[in-house]
């Protein structure tokens, strides 16, 4: 096999090997945090994107790309492993990935979210390392993906070093009615953390479908054009490389290391060697690499913990009033987060982009347009959040090829308590006709917990650091890591731990490399 060190734009023949001194696997949130982390690191750097990115759809055409056309649908199919029947996960490979998708909601886990709690179901896991310790990350990952928000509003709120970036998207007159509505049943509706750019009526008009779809007009903070876009632009030793799949991980003779990652190229087998790994696929597929490679697992826990939050879609009809919102995720609610007097943590209300005729025709393709038009011209849509606890039954397996993920429900009664909660308010708000959808083993966006973070390397995957308890040139920063759901959005908290974990390899190593005696046994 014959090697080639790093060069940008590097293109690889059949059968080469690509000598780097980090490999970072994968482009979404963990990962282009993690090579946004490296800029000016002296460090050559090559990330590996198996997907290319994402192509262009015009405006007009976009929604039904999405939902009814499933053109941007491009995973292989996974498999229920509670009926061997396969289905295709809410999870995409683009240069970004599902930050391309997602509704650019970025708010905070709550201080809370870090300890061993409580629940109605089981315990929420407490992390090894605390709120207090990521809070400076947090604050740089809102300042990279420029967030808007407010605080003051959220009881909930964790403290912050520092403000938002940017001030709150303002309530369109519709959630502005709805949100006084929120006030005077004695709630505490608060601005959302998001990071959706709009500044006149028309570019929110624009947008008004883009919960759960790419924005036409890249007006979306994202991993790509938030984190890894300006990595590249600012270092010329950070490269990205699209069509470039990992699919194994060689160790050493020893054991202690990778040496090798075995990938295809644009269809060619290919050989990487790196210094450093940082495993950033996604929570299912970095445990399906690590389960391949048979590597990373003396705990007998990879793939194991998977977790997904309980996810439910409610939509408040009044068919006496139209909705003339547009870009609806400017609210939610966390009065039932925390245990309170009367209930256990219950989870989060926010808002879902508004829903249209094109986005219900996806799943109801035998309903007529008009129809769900005259629905959803007067529906406002929510989507309710409550925690799924760990469970080491509820995992991810490799059988060949194949993908199997074995999920069964917990926690489900906090969330109908939830449900019921906000189905009442609602009604309160003058939307007197309820819809509920509870989200199915497909709808996995915020899935988490398979290679999870722990101080015993007999229960646990990574360490503090999220570095690999039994490789030590192995570190995982996408949400795998997660030893609990939490009940909210996990993009922010994804890319301050990259953050963090990144800054520590790097302290790490730099002290290695100027002690005289590495290597040598205390």
């Amino acid at each position: 096999m014959t090697e080639r060190h790093f060069e940008p734009a590097a293109q690889l023949a059949a059968g080469e090997r690509l000598t780097t001194d980090v490999l970072i696997i994968g482009s979404g949130p963990g990962g282009a945090a993690a090579a946004h982390a490296l800029i000016g690191s002296g460090l050559d750097v090559v990330v590996a994107e198996r997907g290319q990115h994402l192509p262009v759809v015009p405006r007009h055409e976009i929604v039904r790309a999405m939902y009814v056309e499933k053109r941007y649908r491009n995973a292989e199919p996974w498999f229920d492993g509670s009926n061997g029947k396969p289905f295709h996960p809410g999870t995409y490979y683009y240069v970004g990935g599902n930050t391309k998708f997602y509704g650019a909601a970025l708010p905070r886990f709550r201080r809370e979210d870090f300890e061993r709690t409580k629940m109605a179901e089981g315990v929420s896991q407490g992390w090894p390392f605390s709120y207090d310790e990521l809070e400076p990350f947090y604050t740089r990952a809102e300042q990279a993906y420029r967030v808007h928000g407010a605080l003051g509003e959220d009881p909930t709120e964790p403290p912050h070093s520092a403000d938002f970036p940017l001030p709150a998207l303002e309530h369109e007159p519709d959630i502005e009615r709805f949100a006084a509505s929120l006030k005077g049943q004695g709630l505490h509706p608060y601005h959302t953390a998001n990071g959706i750019h709009v500044s006149t009526q028309a570019e929110r008009d624009e947008e008004k479908g883009s919960d759960g779809i790419p924005s036409f007009a890249d007006r979306k903070s994202d991993a790509w054009n938030s984190l890894l876009k300006p990595a590249l632009e600012q270092d010329p030793r950070i490269q990205l490389l699209v069509e470039l799949h990992v699919t194994r991980l060689i160790a050493s003779e020893d054991g202690q290391r990778i040496v090798a990652a075995e990938a295809t190229y644009l269809g060619k087998h290919v050989e990487i060697h790196a210094e450093r790994v940082i495993l950033a696929a996604g929570a299912v597929n970095s445990a399906a690499l690590l389960l391949r490679s048979g590597l990373a697992n003396s705990s007998g826990t990879v793939g194991r913990n998977y977790m997904v939050h309980n996810t439910t879609f409610l939509v408040g009809i009044n068919p006496f009033r139209r909705n003339r919102t547009s870009w609806q995720k400017t609210i939610g609610v966390n009065d039932w987060y925390l245990a309170g007097a009367a209930h256990p943590p219950l989870g989060n209300m926010q808002m879902l982009g508004k829903l249209g005729a094109e986005t219900l025709k996806g799943f109801f393709p035998y309903l007529p347009k008009v129809l769900l038009k005259l629905v959803t011209d007067r529906s406002i849509d929510f989507c309710l959040i409550s925690e799924d606890v760990a469970d080491p039954a509820n995992r991810v397996e490799v059988d060949g090829d194949r993908i199997v993920v074995h999920w069964k429900r917990n926690n489900l009664a906090s969330h109908k308590h939830l449900v019921k909660n906000v189905a009442k308010v609602v009604r309160r708000a003058g939307f007197p006709f309820v819809f509920t959808r509870l989200m199915g083993i497909e709808t996995n966006s915020h899935m988490c917990g398979t290679l999870v973070a722990g101080e015993d390397p007999a229960t646990s995957v990574v360490n503090r650091d999220c570095r690999s308890h039994d490789l030590d040139n192995l570190w995982v920063v996408d949400s795998s890591i997660f030893p609990s759901s939490t009940a909210t959005n996990p993009v922010l908290t994804i890319s301050a731990n990259a953050f963090r974990v990144v800054g520590k390899m790097t302290a790490s190593s730099e002290q290695r490399s100027t002690n005289p005696n590495r290597g040598e046994t205390a």
